[in-house]
């Protein structure tokens, strides 16, 4: 297969941080970001499931989280229809090829405010604005522009950063996903998951070497 279709940039080359290496020599990251509510999250804590980072600049907030709840709708079908409290926890749709009885690979469709720009006194009013209007979604705010420095981000457009079931950075695509686009991506997505299927079912778990 290409290199996950054209339609995404590689990013293995990416800023310095604390890195593991995945058999293969693939670099491994792990985001950690808190939100709104002042909660930690890390991207390594959901290694087997898909990371889907769906980022923007000011300008590009609202076109970026109307992008990510229409992916988090495409793989997780039932929150069209769930009370705001449960639309995150409602189950990941299957998964074409894989095997009967296995539960397939989630997807984790993660908003991220890019806020570089909010100076540190200011944050909790940042994280207040954000409480407000996102009450029970939450929204990992990236007061030190880790998006941009990780990915590169296109102002003032919706950004989406891949991460592979074994926290591996696999692209990044920009700007308007009209029908079309919006198909390649979820086709993507769904490749990494089925990708996953030889390591869930190996006796031996994918080796990890910390790297400094």
């Amino acid at each position: 297969m290409r290199r996950l279709f054209q339609l995404a940039l590689l990013v293995a080359a990416a800023a310095p941080a604390p890195w593991l290496l995945a058999d293969g020599g693939e670099r491994v990251v792990n985001l950690a970001m808190e939100d709104q509510f002042k909660n930690r999250h890390e991207t390594l804590r959901m290694r087997g499931d898909v990371v889907v980072l769906v980022y923007a600049e000011r300008k590009g907030a609202e076109a970026s989280m109307a992008l990510g709840r229409k992916l988090h709708v495409r793989f997780h079908p039932q929150a069209a229809q769930a009370a705001a409290t449960e639309w995150s926890r409602q189950p990941v749709v299957g998964l074409a090829g894989w095997p009967a009885g296995s539960a397939p690979p989630d997807v984790h469709v993660i908003p991220v405010a890019c806020l570089p720009e909010v100076p540190k006194a200011l944050e909790a009013v940042a994280r207040s604005r954000f409480r407000k209007d996102s009450q029970f979604v939450s929204v990992w705010l990236d007061f030190e522009d880790t998006m941009r420095q990780r990915f590169g981000v296109v102002p003032d457009e919706p950004n989406v950063a891949l991460i592979d079931t074994r926290g591996c950075p696999q692209g990044v695509i920009s700007g308007h996903l009209d029908e079309v686009r919006f198909a390649e991506v979820v086709n993507v997505i769904d490749q990494l998951r089925l990708r996953s299927l030889p390591d869930r079912t190996a006796a031996i778990p994918t080796a990890m070497t910390t790297v400094r």
